[in-house]
């Protein structure tokens, strides 16, 4: 149901502020459970959202589609995602031929099912933005600004305009500069990389087979990442690409056929022609370590409580497994008649949480640093660890389940 006027008060358990994909996520997951639940966003969320096609698509691990389906989501995405069936690991210098040390994972040597799935950032909010306003026990008050008020019985939030929201947990999904989590005190430790991200999506003459490509040059890893086909474009795929700033600021102001072919120089020609769909993107890269991910009554979740090295790919899927562990615990609060916001609670939910999403942040600083150097000395220690993996079959299946996000999802 949508937001109601104000001068009213609605009474939840759980309000989340910030709809994007891990709160809006959030928030469909807990309703679909019974659990009354609220979500506020700034932004407008149209239940018959149709954008184009705008070149982003996000990595969702094997480990993470268990949370969007029990969302209702994933039989909701508009567009087919492509399975990722393979993945290849390969280091390099630019211009010259990638190394013949590489690590190459088939998911079939794990099991049937595929590594992850790419799915592009329309289908997934156009299927959540259809969720939310299709589930009785979520209140929807979007575009709204709030005033969020916490004490030990519980919290308010005030919408501008319209009710106040009466809820047990506040939940902050606002990413990176979340104001509550700036409101609440809670410190934050930010390591700059000096490197910025680079995204984009191509189409290409040759199929990909369903292989991800990891290729690590100096000034940083290129990805390349299978999406499945379009009718104007039956062999796609997304491009993560990392270079030093400076860099990256002189090819995001190529034309496009200049920039197509600083691509091309990175990617090789395994694909045959390549062309840019949709459009360009730039983000600059840091990590961002949250000393606590809790409060009176708060709990923060996805970027809000974490930054990482998009490196391996696994920054939203760490925001999936966030709301995997915080939603299980709610609904099973609610369903005992305890307090889903309880400091006993939140001490769990930072407790399963924080460990995990630590070890990741070290694994992908020190991933960063270790590949993205020209130092001879560091290009053989790397070159032969990736070979090394690559044929010793159970550390090579520790890291195909860990991708899978078996371990901890």
């Amino acid at each position: 149901m949508s937001g109601t006027a104000g001068g009213t008060t609605i009474s939840v358990d759980v309000c989340v502020v910030g709809a994007g994909p891990v709160g809006g996520t959030l928030a469909c997951r807990l309703a679909a459970a019974g659990v009354a639940t609220a979500i506020v966003d700034r932004a407008a969320l149209p239940p018959m959202e149709h954008p184009d096609f705008d070149g982003r698509a996000y990595a969702i691990a094997a480990g993470s589609r268990g949370v969007i389906e029990a969302a209702g989501l994933w039989d909701r995405l508009p567009f087919t995602p492509g399975p990722i069936l393979d993945i290849r690991v390969s280091d390099g210098k630019l211009g010259r031929p990638a190394s013949p040390l590489f690590l190459h994972f088939d998911s079939r040597d794990a099991g049937d099912a595929p590594f992850g799935w790419m799915v592009e950032a329309r289908s997934l909010r156009m299927a959540l933005n259809a969720r939310l306003n299709d589930l009785q026990a979520l209140s929807v008050h979007a575009p709204a600004e709030a005033r969020v008020e916490r004490h030990a019985e519980g919290a308010i939030v005030q919408i501008a305009g319209g009710p106040a929201i009466k809820a047990r947990l506040v939940v902050a999904a606002e990413g990176r500069n979340s104001r509550l989590r700036a409101e609440a005190g809670i410190p934050v430790t930010h390591l700059p990389y000096r490197q910025t991200g680079i995204v984009c999506a191509i189409a290409h003459a040759l199929p990909h087979h369903g292989t991800a490509v990891e290729h690590f040059l100096p000034a940083g890893p290129f990805a390349l990442l299978p999406m499945a086909g379009t009718e104007g474009a039956p062999n796609l795929s997304a491009i993560v690409w990392t270079e030093r700033t400076a860099q990256a600021e002189r090819i995001m102001r190529l034309d496009e056929a200049a920039f197509t072919r600083e691509l091309g120089r990175r990617l090789g020609d395994h694909l045959g022609a390549i062309r840019l769909l949709g459009r360009r993107w730039s983000y600059p890269l840091s990590a961002m370590v949250v000393h606590r991910y809790t409060d009176t009554r708060l709990a923060l979740v996805g970027d809000a409580a974490h930054g990482i090295h998009p490196i391996a790919g696994q920054g939203l899927n760490l925001g999936f497994r966030d709301i995997g562990c915080l939603s299980g615990l709610v609904i099973a609060a609610v369903a005992a008649g305890d307090d889903p916001g309880a400091p006993e609670l939140l001490r769990r939910y930072q407790a399963q949480r924080r460990p995990d999403n630590m070890m990741m942040l070290a694994a992908t600083d020190a991933l960063d640093r270790l590949f993205s150097s020209d130092n001879p000395a560091l290009r053989l220690v790397r070159d032969l660890g990736i070979a090394g993996v690559h044929r010793i079959p159970p550390l090579k299946r520790l890291f195909m389940r860990q991708a899978m996000g078996a371990l901890t999802a």
